[in-house]
């Protein structure tokens, strides 16, 4: 596996709201370019011994490789789950302009 161009970020958040409010954080602190939120997503999972079904919202957030650790703890700082899902997808090919426009939207502000 080549080395990864980008990376996707995956969480899983119980409304609209919280990842409106993730999602907003990430991009203003320049960890992430952008979080595509999925709303009316439908989860089945054992929790506390018990099967659960949840209608929870789904969220990617796309950024730079060495931007990654930063925004996973942010994710984990502001995720309102006691054990959240945050997962880690690095992506292989990015087309360049799209790219470029990442990379220059995830740089810490004022310079890289």
């Amino acid at each position: 596996m080549s080395e990864a161009t980008a990376v996707f970020i995956y969480t899983t958040l119980p409304d609209m709201d919280s990842a409106r409010r993730i999602g907003e954080a990430l991009v203003k602190e320049r960890l992430a370019a952008c979080a595509n939120i999925f709303p009316g997503m439908r989860s089945i999972y054992e929790w506390q011994g018990r099967l659960e079904y949840d209608e929870e919202v789904a969220v990617i957030f796309k950024t730079a490789p060495e931007r990654a650790d930063s925004a996973e703890a942010r994710i984990a700082t502001l995720h309102p789950y006691e054990v959240p899902a945050i997962l880690r997808l690095p992506v292989e090919h990015v087309n360049a302009p799209y790219l470029e426009w990442l990379r220059n939207h995830t740089a810490p502000a004022g310079g890289s």
